[in-house]
């Protein structure tokens, strides 16, 4: 299938949480028994894609979800949140550590942003940052498919950014869980494939 052209120059690679707490077997979500195939294999999935915009000099920008530290570091947790990850405590995704970081695999980023719920807009910089870069097509990928990406895509959507959706380089917990949320996204989003957007990138 033909999709449009972009212009790279244009256009970032949202890394949507893709962070060691999340995915590194000695992160936060492994030690409480969390982890996922399905998202762990994301970082070598979406990498291709990454390179072929970094070397056709568009933007890899990186969310960083984040539980902010109160008093004693203990760290401010929604009780809903709280209620699905009760393992969550101090220390885990606070900023500046090493579970807070992306992936080794994908780094650098050309531009971080800190978030505190679902959507990357949400209270953060995000917006400000991608209009000052002259950006206004973004491809997102990262976890979870059916919350922070999903929350952001929308949010970018009403923004008027042009979205792109990677089918296979967003993953949630549940495999039918991820595969709705892709279906859902096809309203707002355009959707493709890694290898798809890679081709879209060399091509543009």
């Amino acid at each position: 299938m033909a999709h449009a052209a972009i212009d790279v120059a244009r256009t970032a690679l949202v890394i949507v949480d893709l962070q060691n707490d999340f995915l590194h077997p000695d992160g936060a979500y492994a030690r409480g028994g969390q982890a996922s195939d399905d998202i762990a294999a994301l970082p070598q999935r979406v990498l291709p894609v990454a390179e072929a915009l970094r070397a056709r000099g568009g933007w890899i920008v990186s969310t960083h979800f984040t539980l902010v530290p109160g008093k004693r570091g203990e760290p401010f947790i929604a009780p809903h949140l709280k209620a699905m990850r009760p393992f969550l405590g101090k220390g885990d995704f606070a900023p500046g550590s090493w579970g807070h970081d992306l992936v080794d695999l994908l780094k650098p980023a050309d531009l971080t942003v800190e978030k505190i719920a679902y959507s990357a807009f949400y209270m953060t910089r995000l917006e400000w940052l991608l209009r000052k870069a002259g950006v206004d097509t973004l491809i997102f990928c990262g976890i979870v498919t059916n919350g922070g990406v999903a929350s952001t895509v929308r949010d970018a959507h009403v923004r008027d950014f042009a979205t792109i959706v990677l089918s296979d380089g967003c993953a949630a917990f549940l495999r039918d869980t991820h595969e709705r949320a892709v279906a859902d996204l096809a309203t707002v989003a355009r959707t493709m494939r890694c290898a798809e957007a890679r081709e879209l990138v060399e091509e543009a």
